[in-house]
């Protein structure tokens, strides 16, 4: 007990540097102001036709250096304050940036040496720009410091990726002792937060939390494995709830043809309906099948993806996804996605193309994808993931106001 609190103590002094945090935001005001200042006075000397093409050069120059700097302490500052203080919790903000999704301490190093290599290489344009005001010792050691700071940049980048892998070992690694039994609060492969796992935690009867089969301890490894956020049951469905609902293409899901024969599941409707219940449901029944399976929200997986391409182990994390015969995305279109992430979305898609399945839930029919998916392989995403989908649209109220209006009803009795 006394460890656990000293432990408690200590883990709360990281709330010391959230001061240090808003210092850098005052700093960043202050780059503002000298932004301004410095167009104000190339806007004069411009008017006055006091300005040489030397001297607007090197005011320009100095403004990009200016906003370098800047991006350099949002960055600090976001990302550091993330990854060392709090959540700040922008899911679902259209503004947020992408690489604070998956940033951690390693990736912010990586990313904070190639924007001083940015700012290094501005500083030694100027010299070069102001060459005949230049000494040749400054021009030296200028470019002694800037390719100081490339070769740092390289080194850590490339210490990135065994960082990022053994990282990515200590996750499996865990997740692999919970699945043998040997402990408890092991982390899945990709766990999903207690805001989201909250939000979609309707409750279930008390015979559909037991194990579905007791004595088959590899079904109970592979269901705690795949990180569902709860364990529902297809047979638990309440089925009179949706107004419009394709029953027989349901139970002819929840056969499993689709996984043998490498093809799809898109579940459409709107939220509350009961989507991520009958997906997790699926990837129940696949799990007592004896496949193995991994859900994540789409946030999730983006955050994923973009945490492997940016340790350059991209191909090597979609052969690995490879050893499980099912792929849940859940919670398409309720986070917008950019160009990049959508990128990664396709890579997903078209790597397992007639190879192995996927299970979709959406809040948007295929058509509107584009919607939430930036850039131009969102078309090639959906032509890829409908050509061998089966496509089920669900119409009906939210499942969870309902129960919350009965609920308040009930209390104003």
């Amino acid at each position: 007990m006394t460890t656990t609190t000293i432990g408690y103590a200590l883990f709360a002094t990281r709330w010391l540097q959230a001061p240090l945090y808003f210092g850098l935001v005052a700093a960043q005001g202050v780059y503002v102001y000298k932004f301004f200042y410095e167009l104000w006075t190339l806007l004069v000397r411009c008017v006055s036709g006091q300005a040489t093409e030397t001297y607007v050069m090197l005011a320009v120059l100095k403004l990009v250096d200016v906003v370098m700097i800047a991006n350099l302490l949002i960055m600090v500052i976001v990302g550091g304050y993330e990854t060392f203080v709090s959540r700040i919790g922008l899911q679902g903000h259209r503004d947020q940036p992408e690489w604070l999704s998956h940033v951690n301490s390693n990736v912010l190093k990586v990313k904070l040496a190639t924007a001083i290599v940015g700012i290094s290489s501005v500083h030694l344009l100027q010299m070069f720009v102001d060459v005949h005001h230049t000494s040749h010792h400054s021009l030296l050691w200028g470019t002694v410091i800037h390719m100081a700071f490339i070769a740092s940049a390289a080194i850590l980048a490339y210490m990135s990726g065994p960082m990022a892998a053994l990282a990515a070992y200590r996750l499996d690694h865990a997740s692999h002792k919970e699945s043998r039994g040997q402990g408890t609060d092991a982390a899945s492969p990709v766990a999903p937060t207690e805001a989201v796992t909250a939000a979609r935690s309707v409750p279930i009867p008390a015979q559909a939390s037991a194990p579905c089969a007791a004595d088959d301890a590899g079904t109970e490894a592979r269901v705690r494995a795949a990180g569902f956020p709860a364990r529902k049951l297809l047979e638990d469905f309440d089925e009179e709830h949706p107004r419009a609902f394709d029953r027989e293409a349901v139970a002819r899901l929840g056969k499993l043809d689709f996984i043998a024969a490498h093809r799809n599941v898109v579940l459409v409707g709107p939220p509350g309906t009961g989507k991520t219940h009958l997906a997790v449901g699926l990837g129940v029944r696949a799990c007592q099948a004896g496949h193995s399976v991994l859900f994540a929200t789409a946030t999730e997986w983006a955050a994923r993806l973009a945490g492997a391409q940016d340790a350059g182990r991209l191909a090597e994390e979609l052969a690995a996804l490879d050893d499980h015969a099912l792929l849940i995305v859940d919670e398409v279109g309720y986070t917008p996605f950019d160009a990049e992430a959508a990128a990664l979305f396709f890579q997903l898609v078209a790597h397992r193309y007639e190879r192995a399945s996927l299970i979709v839930t959406s809040d948007r029919p295929l058509g509107r994808w584009d919607e939430i998916f930036g850039g131009p392989s969102a078309l090639a995403m959906v032509d890829r993931l409908a050509h061998h989908a089966e496509l089920v649209r669900i119409d009906g109220d939210s499942y969870r106001m309902r129960r919350a209006t009965s609920g308040w009803a009930d209390r104003s009795c």
